[in-house]
């Protein structure tokens, strides 16, 4: 094996450079450094100081206010307005000043108190009202007048009302005699209001015309019925047949119950609250089958339509009580 010749001795790559060439990167080499270790100082250094104001931020934050010298309120010299006569120790001359106040030179007496009208009085006070005193009727009844004659009545009938030649007939005649009649009564002396609307009863329950003349006998005045005695309508039995339902009739079920005294106790338990509104229905207890089941409907009839049915519905409900409006087919 043949060997190469080396023409630098056996020295090859591991010749020095030249001074000038390590001199300027070793200056550029150890400034970098310097800088690199100036700016990781100062991250170091920012660091420490954040992390110190963070900790003590709470602490150097509270403002500390300095007391000031002297009292914090301090009255005024004149704080105006009038001196009040009971302040301090002058609410007696005496024990203000020792000695007795001297005696004022006018003296005006206190204004006497306000008397109130006897109707201002209160109503334990005041003094009952004295009795009204009725004035009683004369205890001897006046004496009826004597019959009129037929022919002085004929005279007592206008001439208008007849026509000539004819006589009068015994509602005229009747009519002139009424007349007569009361212009032959007396009123009662000193009578009050009393006494007066009962003379006028008695006329009109009086016999103004005899039998003795024909046509009316007895004319006596009505009798006032008061308005709010009214005839009583007949009421409609409570329970209605199912076989009384019409077809379109409207109906309102209360609900379906395993027997019929299920249904008459719901009935009355309704009934006992809504009064008003299950006053003047009826109630029909319809019996039902369904799967083999045999159970009872409770319904409401007595509806004008169905809108009075929905209404009645709607009230229930509101007081949290089952109802459903119905038809019959």
């Amino acid at each position: 094996m043949a060997s190469v010749p080396l023409r630098d001795g056996g020295n090859a790559g591991f010749g020095t450079d030249a001074p000038e060439a390590l001199t300027s990167a070793a200056l550029v080499a150890g400034f970098f450094n310097t800088m690199a270790v100036l700016v990781s100082l100062t991250l170091v250094g920012g660091l420490a100081v954040w992390g110190y104001r963070l900790a003590v931020r709470d602490v150097a934050g509270v403002p500390v206010i300095r007391a000031l010298d002297g009292p914090a309120r301090v009255a005024p010299a004149d704080p105006g307005g009038e001196l009040a006569r009971h302040g301090g120790l002058s609410v007696t001359a005496v024990a203000a000043g020792g000695t007795a106040r001297a005696t004022p030179d006018q003296v005006t007496l206190a204004p006497r108190p306000i008397e109130l009208d006897p109707g201002d009085a209160p109503m334990a006070a005041l003094a009952p009202l004295p009795p009204v005193a009725l004035v009683a009727l004369a205890a001897e009844p006046q004496a009826a007048p004597a019959p009129v004659p037929r022919a002085d009545l004929a005279a007592l009938v206008p001439e208008d009302m007849v026509a000539p030649g004819e006589e009068p007939d015994a509602v005229i005649l009747a009519l002139a005699e009424a007349m007569a009649y009361s212009a032959a009564l007396t009123p009662v002396a000193h009578a009050g209001p009393l006494a007066a609307s009962t003379a006028i009863g008695a006329t009109a329950r009086a016999d103004l015309i005899p039998a003795s003349v024909p046509g009316v006998v007895r004319s006596p005045r009505p009798v006032l019925r008061p308005a709010r005695i009214m005839q009583a309508s007949a009421t409609p039995p409570l329970d209605l047949a199912p076989e009384a339902l019409v077809p379109g009739m409207r109906l309102v079920q209360l609900g379906a119950f395993d027997s019929a005294e299920l249904a008459r106790a719901e009935w009355n338990r309704v009934a006992a609250r809504f009064e008003t509104l299950i006053a003047g229905k009826q109630r029909v207890i319809q019996s039902a089958e369904s799967g083999g089941r045999v159970f009872y409907r409770l319904r409401v009839a007595g509806f004008e339509g169905a809108d009075d049915a929905r209404r009645f519905c709607t009230a229930l409900e509101a007081e949290q009580t089952n109802c459903i409006p119905a038809q019959v087919f």
